[in-house]
């Protein structure tokens, strides 16, 4: 964990100081929003877990001592959705430092290690020095010191090497440490390298606790882009450009005010090998920036780069990658390039891994048209967390749109996800539709938003001229109310028929509607805190549905009226290695952390993994084995109770069966004609993965071999305290 940004990228912070809990802009890439939020005391001593209950958005504080056992849950390890299995399983990864390690710790020194995760590269380096030397290692993160502290003790290294449970800008020399150290070695670098605070960590590590030209693995990254035309990338940010050719009369983006709604202008990691097919290369790969970890860092850069474009197109993103390089002589390298680049032969391919992807920064508006042959000037400059580029597009005189005073102060930051979602036209068709059914027949009907659909607001208010829209906008809160106030006019109707609370509340009274009952409680449903969830998280609706039920009317409609949990039998093979049991992980005995990081696998009995959010389409190697089968249905006219289903499926595909794949149709309308289904052929959502204890080889009826099984039968529970989903499966 490095030392001031952790993997789970939370800063520890002490309770004594006033500081308040904050994510830096960059850690929220790789942050799962499940994850629990994390807070240490006392550095060394205490931790506190922000637990969040997604059906309520409510959370409270649990203490974990530094003397108790790491929590335990098997349906739920604390570690789980962290990236240190997938890490540890990255073989080429491991080797490459392995390697470098070797070839620079050659006699006996002090090494340190910033972020030391469960100790592999502590461990390697006191190997390498034959246990002579010194080895201090630096672990912020109190659940992981606590796992790490285990791991040495299983290979017998607990005396070799010096655990801190700090980090490294808290140690001090004659303090904790005897002398300053030798070498450095640490891998604290995210897909855009610096999103974990390399550079800041690297700084004070050079001013208070290395010797003067100290040795360093990795020694250098270089990282590299290339310009890229891709109709999907261009969806996944230009909103206002997709939502001229829908003509549904909702303006989510009304004309002149194209940047009300924008992603955020950051480098977003994405698997870009599962969409070559739909990307067209507009230039050759190019370097951007060179950072030495050998000498201290600067906090800010800027280069230029000519760019000859090789084909006619539109430039709508620039990929980006890495290459390290990680001794000094240039020999052990790994590089996190896409598999269409040509990489040398000293770097090769490493296989699929979800901790290390390629990253996208989208070029604003509908892209910039290029000819073959064409040379641009592209701007590249870092802060000490982040790049950012620019080819310097200008905006014509007689375009207003960055000058529209309205939206000058402000935005709607959306992800990437959902705004292809605000511009899919099957969508949009499909909500409209459902929400136009549903105003049939109804005279000055109350309309109740749940979630944080902006898009059912609009339709609402729009579609029905005497409707009063109540919008709790749980997530977006004020800055919802604000987005609404903007594109009124543009949609045809007055925020004297549209309310925001201002407070958000646990439940709403017949006071807060003054005394008339609810004829619509509606939501897509989309819940700001809860994008990357497992998708039963949105399951939310039906708990706000059941909150609302005392202000709700007889015959009042809920939309969506029902949900359906789908799942389907799969071969993930790449995602299976990914998170599968580690044992051996170069010559250390690493299966103690198995259950605690939520692996896949011969675990224990009962233990198992957890249930984990995938977009499957990004999972490498994928292969459908079995028809789309429904598990559950919730029925949302009723309020929230425990449901359960058991489905028998057949496969109809022959393979090696890793796991399952779930997700939710929300059905729309009571005809079940309006389906807005989040399946793995829907690239906008991510679905919830349970993965088997040990791959299965299935077969389809008639199996070839008696080891092949035909069919398998699954069970689920789901339990509205816990909200939870249990999962039981037996192959026949």
């Amino acid at each position: 964990m490095n030392s001031l940004i952790s993997k789970t990228l939370i800063p520890p912070i002490s309770l004594s100081s006033s500081t308040r809990l904050t994510l830096t802009p960059n850690s929220l890439r790789h942050f799962k929003l499940h994850l629990p939020r994390l807070m240490s005391s006392d550095s060394s001593h205490r931790l506190f877990q922000l637990k969040l209950d997604p059906l309520t958005g409510n959370s409270e504080w649990v203490v974990i001592e530094d003397n108790d056992d790491l929590p335990d849950c098997p349906k739920e390890p604390l570690l789980a959705t962290t990236s240190y299995l997938d890490m540890l399983n990255d073989s080429c990864r491991n080797k490459a430092f392995r390697s470098a390690i070797e070839r620079t710790v050659t006699k006996p020194c002090h090494v340190l290690d910033i972020g030391a995760g469960t100790g592999l590269l502590s461990m390697m380096a006191a190997r390498a020095m034959g246990l002579n030397g010194t080895v201090t290692a630096c672990e912020s993160y109190l659940p992981m010191a606590k796992l790490m502290r285990k791991v040495l003790h299983r290979n017998r290294m607990g005396k070799a090497i010096s655990l801190f449970n700090k980090r490294s800008d808290e140690l001090e020399v004659g303090v904790d440490i005897p002398s300053r150290a030798d070498v450095l070695v640490s891998e604290i670098l995210d897909s855009e390298l610096l999103g974990e605070g390399l550079i800041p960590t690297l700084q004070h590590a050079y001013d208070k606790l290395l010797v003067e030209n100290p040795l360093t693995v990795p020694f250098r990254a270089v990282t590299y882009g290339q310009l890229v035309e891709s109709t999907y990338l261009w969806k996944l940010h230009d909103l206002s450009g997709i939502e001229a050719k829908v003509s549904d009369g909702i303006h989510l983006v009304p004309t002149g005010s194209d940047s009300i709604i924008q992603v955020k202008s950051r480098q977003y990691p994405m698997h870009c090998d599962a969409i070559r097919e739909e990307i067209k290369l507009l230039s050759e790969p190019f370097e951007i920036f060179e950072f030495d970890f050998w000498k201290r860092p600067e906090s800010n850069g800027e280069t230029k780069v000519q760019v000859k474009v090789i084909d006619d197109g539109n430039i709508h993103a620039i990929v980006s990658w890495w290459v390290l390089q990680l001794d000094r002589e240039g020999t052990v390298f790994y590089s996190t390039a896409p598999r269409w680049i040509n990489s040398p032969a000293n770097i090769g391919y490493r296989d699929w891994c979800d901790h290390w992807k390629q990253c996208v920064w989208f070029f604003r508006g509908k892209g910039m048209s290029v000819s073959q042959g064409e040379e641009l000037l592209l701007e590249a400059s870092h802060t000490e967390t982040s790049v950012s580029y620019n080819l310097n597009v200008q905006v014509p005189k007689n375009d207003t749109r960055q000058h529209d005073h309205n939206i000058r102060d402000f935005q709607l930051l959306l992800s990437p996800e959902r705004i292809a979602i605000y511009g899919d036209s099957k969508w949009r068709s499909s909500v409209l539709a459902a929400v136009r059914n549903a105003l049939q027949g109804r005279v000055n009907p109350l309309c109740v938003v749940v979630d944080d659909s902006i898009f059912l607001t609009l339709l609402a208010a729009n579609l029905s001229k005497t409707s009063h829209v109540l919008s709790l906008f749980p997530g977006l809160r004020e800055k919802g109310a604000q987005y609404l106030e903007t594109v009124v006019k543009a949609n045809c109707f007055s925020m004297d028929r549209v309310e925001v609370p201002e407070k958000r509340k646990p439940c709403l009274t017949l006071h807060d509607t003054r005394g008339k009952k609810v004829d619509m409680l509606i939501g897509e449903p989309y819940y700001y805190a809860n994008e990357g969830m497992l998708p039963w998280k949105n399951l939310r609706f039906w708990k706000d549905r059941t909150l609302l039920d005392p202000v709700l009317s007889e015959d009042a409609l809920i939309m969506p009226c029902k949900g359906i949990l789908k799942a389907c039998a799969m071969s993930l093979p790449d995602l299976w290695s990914s998170r599968c049991c580690l044992g051996d992980v170069e010559g250390f005995d690493h299966s103690i952390v198995n259950t605690t990081l939520g692996a896949c696998g011969e675990l224990p009995a009962p233990k198992e993994g957890p249930f984990l959010p995938f977009s499957i389409w990004q999972c490498g190697e994928i292969k459908e084995l079995s028809e789309i089968f429904t598990i559950l249905e919730f029925d949302f006219s009723k309020p929230i109770s425990s449901c359960h289903g058991t489905a028998q499926v057949k496969f109809t595909e022959g393979g090696v069966c890793h796991g399952f794949v779930l997700w939710v149709d929300w059905i729309m309308d009571t005809d079940n004609s309006i389906v807005i289904s989040t399946g793995p052929e829907h690239r906008y959502w991510k679905q919830g993965v349970k993965l088997l204890s040990k791959p299965v080889a299935v077969g389809i009826n008639g199996c070839n071999s008696n080891s092949e099984y035909g069919s398998t039968i699954v069970e689920a529970l789901f339990e509205p305290s816990s909200s939870e989903l249990i999962l039981k499966h037996a192959f026949l």
